[in-house]
């Protein structure tokens, strides 16, 4: 096992030396594409099996939700690759440039981080964006999927490095770790630090978790995401129920959808029953402190403590009254996650104050917390979401796949 990842990492960084241009990458990109296309029938019939494993292994529904391909999800695939072609180049752009009174010229110049570990669960679509985002980073990447989604990752990863090999480029700028054992995982986190510059882990709490406990490298990525809307007292009611249903109802199993809902006191009596009756008549279950029960015509179950530090990941719901934003912050402040917080208000004071007092990475006035995604930020995709405080934070797209590094440029000067 050690022989194999010293094997993938002097791999990875033989391919990191062979330096290409963006002419080059994003011919990669758009042959990677055509070969997604192409090989839709063959993708989807991998996925079939991976989704029989995943009922064999009683994997749960809103995971296995996640695992399945069809046809739309491979379009959204491949349109996600093209998005990312067409993208700027984020490397060797120059961020700064200054002149020293001694004649000294510096410049602040991106560059590649370098060679990424993702190690990621249930989602093929990942091996696609994480591939393609690292490649036209100019990043090196080594995939660890989860074994549930091992024939859908496996030949999505073939296809980008036969993309590689079709254009003449090291297809080791992409590896794909094709065995199961578990213990290649822990190897990966304390043996590779030789090879690796930074992971990233996308899955659930578990996992990130030991990434973050045992990694001996840097680590990019977020524990949970126990996202919180907050209706203001100066929030519109139409507003506050169509953003609410989104943001918690559209899709339950991602890391933005909104997990807590506070109300300001002064809006319950108006705005407890038709916002919440929403979530309820779309099979929502209501978890509510005291005053909102008291409120509520339909059917509640009783929050406590646990409650607002539970991410459902489901069709669940904490609701809590606060008595003002201040107490709306500390709420959030105290059992948010720093990913991504939202008010709903007409107040753009009062929204400001907000956006600028939340620790979250992401910040929203006036919108579904449902937007924390790279490629609704415009970043053709992510390879995750970023809540550490140290940058980057939020969607970690193409232009946070770089670093830096100064450049300068001397004509004789000696110091004295």
């Amino acid at each position: 096992m050690n022989n194999y990842l010293t094997s993938v990492g002097k791999n990875a960084s033989k391919a990191f030396n062979s330096k290409i241009n963006t002419k080059l990458k994003n011919k990669v990109l758009n042959k990677f594409s055509q070969l997604l296309e192409k090989n839709k029938k063959k993708i989807i019939n991998q996925n079939k099996k991976d989704i029989n494993f995943a009922i064999k292994k009683g994997l749960k529904k809103n995971l296995i939700d996640r695992l399945k391909i069809n046809n739309n999800k491979l379009e959204e695939i491949v349109k996600s690759v093209r998005k990312i072609a067409k993208l700027k180049d984020p490397t060797d752009v120059t961020l700064d440039k200054w002149n020293r009174p001694n004649g000294l010229i510096i410049k602040k110049v991106t560059i590649p981080i370098g060679i990424i570990a993702v190690i990621y669960e249930s989602r093929p679509n990942v091996t696609s964006d994480v591939s393609s985002l690292c490649f036209k980073s100019g990043n090196c990447v080594i995939l660890r999927g989860g074994s549930e989604a091992y024939f859908s990752n496996k030949l999505i990863a073939e296809l980008f490095r036969k993309a590689l090999s079709i254009c003449k480029v090291d297809k080791n700028y992409v590896q794909f770790i094709k065995s199961r054992n578990r213990k290649l995982v822990d190897l990966i986190l304390s043996k590779m630090e030789n090879y690796i510059d930074v992971v990233i882990p996308r899955g659930g709490k578990n996992l990130v978790k030991k990434v973050q406990m045992f990694s001996s490298v840097p680590v990019i990525g977020h524990l949970e995401g126990i996202c919180h809307t907050y209706i203001d007292k100066d929030a519109d009611l139409n507003l506050a129920k169509k953003i609410i249903l989104n943001a918690k109802l559209r899709n339950t199993s991602i890391c933005g959808a909104t997990e807590t809902i506070l109300i300001h006191e002064k809006k319950l009596k108006k705005y407890v029953n038709p916002v919440l009756s929403e979530l309820e008549k779309n099979g929502c279950i209501i978890y509510s402190d005291k005053k909102i029960k008291k409120i509520f015509k339909g059917k509640l179950k009783k929050a406590n403590q646990k409650s607002w530090s539970t991410e459902y990941l489901s069709a669940k719901v904490s609701v809590k009254s606060v008595k003002n934003i201040n107490e709306a912050i500390k709420h959030i402040n105290n059992y948010g996650t720093m990913h991504t917080d939202a008010i709903i208000s007409k107040n753009k004071n009062t929204a400001k104050y907000f956006l600028k007092n939340v620790k979250s990475s992401i910040a929203i006035h006036n919108s579904s917390t449902q937007f924390a995604d790279g490629g609704e930020f415009g970043f053709g995709g992510e390879v995750g979401i970023s809540t550490n405080k140290l940058p980057p934070r939020g969607p970690v797209g193409l232009n946070q796949l770089v670093t830096y590094k100064y450049e300068v440029l001397g004509s004789g000067q000696i110091r004295k």
